[in-house]
């Protein structure tokens, strides 16, 4: 993994002689200025890790309007899955936002994590790719379907197999929780590979490997593929994969935390996210 950069910025005020900003794992990191006439003005710092090429862009966008209200945050992107639940963890994050609420609920399951979400931000629709055909009906009898290996991930895509008419799941099985055993139509014989880290997806889909790809929003976008444009099919707007602000249990009330969700839901950020990724990344309550 490349070196982590972590952007900060700084609140700036005429009237604040000091500024002291304690690191994210210590339990107090708040501060306060005196300008002079006795009223004091306090300052806390908020470490955020986030998905590089995306949710780290829109963190960017937050944080001017956080510093106008005394509020630093740093923002510490990731090109993984796995570390930005691990530093959360380990004290070194305040929060993460990188993930969905069944991948979250995943993590929670299998490592323990005491983390909740306090608030969710946008859907990053899951969408089909293909260098060989130009629509799901071309893909052939015995196609290669290569989606990804993260068992969080695997109900999704193949509930978008089946919305594109490619397989039907088994009707007793929630979605979200659907595997490959759960495939009880096939009629193309297909073949689902799922084997691939989510990284490597585009990797497979410039390189024409398989007949098909399914990736998800972030690493599209980030390699400048356009889920809109460049699909054959795409994931409908109301999902129930939104990607969340999660924190520890100990810090989900914490003001500076709750104050970031407001502004990340606001309609300065929504207008933001829409025109930025044209209508790729969708914010919660702009379906």
């Amino acid at each position: 993994m490349e070196k982590k950069k972590i952007y900060s910025f700084l609140a700036v005020s005429a009237l604040a002689t000091s500024l002291a900003a304690c690191g994210a794992e210590e339990e107090d990191n708040t501060t306060s200025t005196d300008d002079g006439d006795d009223e004091q003005v306090e300052e806390t710092t908020i470490t955020v890790g986030a998905s590089y090429g995306l949710h780290d862009i829109i963190l960017e966008e937050a944080a001017p309007i956080l510093a106008e209200e005394g509020i630093t945050l740093e923002v510490e992107p990731y090109q993984d899955y796995i570390l930005p639940n691990q530093d959360l963890e380990n004290g070194d994050l305040d929060a993460n936002y990188f993930q969905h609420i069944p991948y979250l609920n995943n993590q929670i399951k299998e490592f323990g994590y005491d983390f909740v979400s306090i608030g969710g931000v946008h859907v990053e629709p899951m969408a089909i790719y293909s260098k060989k055909y130009e629509s799901i009906d071309d893909i052939p009898e015995g196609g290669t379907i290569i989606m990804s290996n993260s068992v969080a991930e695997q109900g999704r895509v193949l509930s978008l197999l089946e919305a594109s008419g490619l397989i039907t799941l088994d009707p007793a099985v929630t979605k979200s929780e659907a595997v490959l055993d759960d495939i009880v139509e096939n009629p193309k014989n297909l073949v689902i590979e799922a084997e691939a880290s989510p990284e490597m997806l585009v990797t497979f889909y410039n390189n024409e490997e398989g007949d098909a790809v399914v990736i998800n929003s972030n690493f599209a976008i980030d390699a400048g593929i356009s889920p809109v444009n460049d699909s054959i099919a795409i994931e409908g707007g109301a999902s129930e994969y939104v990607n969340v602000i999660a924190t520890t249990k100990e810090k989900e009330n914490d003001e500076a935390l709750k104050r970031l969700v407001e502004v990340l839901q606001s309609d300065e950020i929504a207008d933001f996210i829409l025109e930025e990724w044209d209508g790729a990344v969708v914010p919660v309550g702009k379906e």
